[in-house]
């Protein structure tokens, strides 16, 4: 068994769906926002990507979340058109590999190059950690059952720990 280690962690879910459908609610604005995110932006030396346009390396991004005010903003690294995404994230990387396995797809998801300072470990590492488990599943829940886990009715931003204390944010 590897050591578990600071700087980086594997989630992995297999999901009865191709992998062409699945890259495709990782690599269009319209899939992401179907099962992730409240808003996303990808765009193309400063053109935004039609919603049902794949991203592709050296896109930049703008993620939005139900029940967080932030946004993320990245790169997206690698974009092979069928199996592989990497991203800038954070102050890391997380890439998404699709394995195809009989008439199932195992998704891996990578958070890597995580810094190790003690704020990292927590933010980074502890949370991000607990919310791509959670998200893994929704994308499951989403394309084998046609539901959606995540909170988006209720506003839950007025708790500052809702992020730590809720799972389905």
């Amino acid at each position: 068994m590897e050591k578990l280690q600071w700087n980086s962690f594997t989630k992995k879910i297999y999901i009865l769906e191709s992998t062409e459908k699945l890259y495709d609610l990782w690599a269009t604005t319209e899939g992401i926002t179907s099962w992730f995110l409240k808003h996303a932006s990808y765009k193309n030396n400063g053109n935004i990507r039609k919603p049902s346009e794949r991203i592709q390396k050296g896109d930049t991004y703008t993620w939005q979340w139900h029940n967080w005010d932030g946004k993320e903003e990245g790169i997206v690294l690698e974009a092979n058109g069928k199996d592989y995404i990497e991203i800038s994230f954070e102050s890391s990387k997380v890439s998404i590999l699709l394995e195809k396995k009989n008439n199932v797809t195992i998704v891996i998801l990578t958070q890597f190059d995580i810094p190790t300072d003690e704020e990292s470990k927590l933010k980074v590492h502890f949370g991000c950690s607990n919310g791509w488990t959670f998200w893994l599943a929704n994308l499951k829940a989403f394309v084998e059952h046609g539901i959606l886990l995540n909170e988006t009715e209720i506003d839950l931003r007025d708790n500052e720990l809702s992020g730590y204390q809720f799972v389905n944010m």
